[in-house]
């Protein structure tokens, strides 16, 4: 029998926020039972495996993600929208790293987590839509795009960067100068 109060999407948000506090790699369906004081067994009516509760967590980010970027982005084209994508992008990363990590899984195509991936995919592509570039020109712009903004987030949550003089806020605006570079690549993009 199923306790009283505890659902998916509890366990999901519980499970993000557990995330976000000792690490993603470290949600287990054990850890989450012992938050709630209860057997693993009982989560087992609301999550089918560990596996599950994690494409779940991913999901919850990819969607909220997906909320905060649609937000930033809204009433902006260009090098606005690449700046407000880019900061949101960075705020989330850094406001819930172990939901980020979460995001960072291969999802299973037809699972809702993919769904909400796919909508984040697409406002990235809404981003290009002021840009004359071809559907190959695309995808390369957000592969370049996503290493640039994933790249410098995933450095600076592993703490890459602890170890020099410059603060990362300052590098963190040289890399959104460079994102103004890249919108006169973008507007300028080389023919393959």
């Amino acid at each position: 029998m199923p306790r009283v109060g505890m659902t998916a999407e509890r366990l999901t948000l519980a499970a993000a926020e557990l995330a976000d506090a000792i690490g993603f790699d470290k949600v287990t369906v054990s850890a989450l039972a012992r938050l709630f004081g209860v057997k693993d067994a009982s989560l087992y009516s609301h999550v089918k495996n560990a596996h599950d509760l994690r494409v779940r967590v991913a999901g919850l980010a990819l969607t909220e993600l997906a909320d905060q970027v649609a937000a930033a982005m809204a009433g902006r084209a260009g090098k606005d929208a690449l700046v407000a994508f880019a900061n949101s992008y960075r705020d989330y990363a850094r406001r819930h790293p172990g939901r980020y990590a979460a995001m960072q899984q291969d999802l299973d195509a037809d699972s809702p987590a993919a769904l909400a991936a796919h909508r984040h995919a697409d406002l990235t592509r809404a981003i290009l839509h002021a840009y004359d570039l071809t559907d190959d020109a695309r995808i390369d712009a957000i592969r370049l795009l996503g290493a640039t903004l994933h790249g410098f987030i995933t450095l600076e949550l592993t703490g890459s960067f602890r170890h020099t003089p410059r603060p990362t806020d300052a590098s963190w605006t040289t890399t959104l100068t460079a994102l103004h570079a890249l919108h006169a690549l973008l507007a300028n993009w080389p023919e393959d």
